[in-house]
């Protein structure tokens, strides 16, 4: 199959799986078993356009010509690889786990659960593979509006109103904000195709300059910076499988991935360097790491806690990509893969903690790691690679993000990357403190670890979250192909 035949299959793949789970909804073990199949597949082709990316090739296909300039086109660069192979993995993972949570919590609607899910995923595969700002932004609303389902996946009306938070302020800042920025682009342009070095130097210039990446930065609402992050915690009445979507596989990483992407390929980072107006960025993702972590301190609901630490993890890449040095680049990509196995065992740790004791408060965790060891064991290695301890990936992707501000002598970013670690140890090591070395409360339900196909999914991601602190290199390689075309 060609490259291009298996871009097409990449998206194709995920929409078609998504019709035969509806078609199976009536047999839950057939219905399961297409969604595991359909996740192994896609993984496997988006994978196997690795070896053409990391050899230096660009393959690509144009889907439709709508007029001069504007097309809807697919192209794979390493950014785009990177987080499509990420989705797509994590996907199977993912998917595992859902199993045994959605039966676990005789939840309803499951068929309809699993096809937003396969479409969610084809839109994060779409995102990837955009050629374009045009096929990245409708690829976005696609799993903006996928996304409101599961979201809103009880029904109740406290859900429901949280649900329409999530869909209003996305769907709001994309179209108030991304939308315009995207035509402003065009009209200066007369282009809106992803160009290493950038399309804007010498059309866009001055204050105006400083404007439009505004326009992106917060129209991009899944990249939750400050004050555009309110959906976020708004989607934690969804069940475990949908946050971890949101936190790990999809939605916010959707979402750093496109300011990122937009920072190298639209702006260019030459073209940003040298232009005073852009320079708000850097303090307002480090405002936004320090303000999350300061309000997940005061956290009780865990779910909740794990929403706002996923706010100020977002605003490292964003961070990252704003200190625009080749080393910080690369660790914006590299900490999208670290956050993204840490936080998603974190999540599955919580989902798992609920399914078997339904407890849900920080407070609740008190000895619950003598009942449920292999879960805690797992959440204690997500909290670590939050921190940044070796040896867990979040410390990889901080040593690159750290090295790159140096490189600059950019004291703002390692002044935030410095008191945000102490921040997130200050609020994960007494929950992992109280689960292992406290007296469980007396009086507490008698429980065991949840379903097998909770913990083995967790215990999976928590191995990966080791393992990417040992085996990073192929990642390495593949976005050190970001720095050749940096200053």
């Amino acid at each position: 199959m060609s490259a291009a035949a298996t871009i097409i299959a990449s998206l194709l793949l995920p929409l078609g799986g998504a019709f035969l789970i509806a078609a199976a909804g009536r047999w839950p073990n057939l219905r399961e078993s297409v969604t595991l199949l359909t996740a192994v597949l896609l993984a496997l082709l988006v994978w196997s356009l690795t070896p053409d990316i990391m050899a230096g090739e660009r393959p690509g296909v144009t889907v439709a010509t709508l007029f001069a300039g504007l097309t809807i086109a697919f192209s794979v660069e390493p950014l785009g690889m990177l987080f499509a192979a990420l989705a797509s993995t994590l996907w199977i993972v993912n998917s595992v786990y859902s199993i045994g949570y959605m039966r676990g919590n005789n939840e309803k609607h499951q068929t309809r659960f699993y096809v937003c899910f396969a479409i969610a995923i084809a839109a994060a595969v779409g995102v990837a593979f955009a050629d374009n700002l045009l096929t990245l932004f409708l690829c976005y609303e696609v799993l903006t509006i996928s996304t409101y389902p599961l979201v809103s996946h009880k029904g109740d009306a406290a859900t429901v109103r949280s649900a329409r938070i999530y869909l209003g302020i996305l769907l709001g800042t994309s179209i108030g904000l991304l939308l315009p920025a995207i035509i402003w682009t065009y009209v200066a342009t007369g282009t809106l195709t992803f160009t290493p070095g950038g399309i804007l130097e010498g059309h866009v210039v001055g204050p105006a300059m400083g404007l439009l990446l505004g326009l992106y930065v917060f129209g991009v609402g899944k990249a939750a910076v400050m004050p555009v992050h309110r959906w976020l915690p708004a989607a934690m009445v969804a069940p475990t499988p949908v946050s971890a979507l949101l936190h790990a596989v999809a939605v916010v990483k959707a979402g750093v991935f496109t300011v990122t992407k937009i920072i190298i390929y639209v702006f260019g980072v030459d073209t940003l360097f040298a232009e005073p107006s852009g320079g708000w960025l850097l303090y307002a993702s480090a405002f936004t790491i320090i303000a999350a972590s300061i309000v997940a301190l005061r956290q009780q609901n865990l779910k909740r806690m794990l929403a706002y630490s996923t706010i100020g993890q977002l605003s490292y890449v964003i961070m990252a990509a704003a200190v625009l040095t080749p080393l910080s680049e690369v660790g914006a990509a590299v900490h999208i893969v670290a956050h993204a196995f840490g936080k998603i065992t974190l999540f599955f740790a919580a989902g798992a903690i609920y399914t078997a004791s339904k407890k849900t408060e920080l407070g609740q965790l008190r000895g619950i790691g003598a009942r449920m060891p292999w879960t805690m064991a797992a959440f204690t290695i997500g909290a670590l690679s939050m921190i940044g301890v070796p040896p867990t990936g979040g410390f990889v992707s901080k040593w690159f993000i750290l090295a790159g501000a140096f490189q600059s002598d950019n004291y703002i970013a390692i002044f935030t990357i410095i008191l945000s670690t102490a921040l997130n140890a200050a609020y994960f090591l007494p929950i992992v403190f109280a689960a292992w070395f406290s007296s469980e409360d007396s009086g507490a339900k008698a429980h065991g670890e949840a379903p097998l196909p909770i913990v083995l999914a967790l215990c999976t991601t928590a191995l990966a979250t080791l393992g990417f602190f040992f085996f990073n290199q192929p990642v390495l390689e593949l976005e050190s192909q970001l720095v050749e075309q940096l200053p």
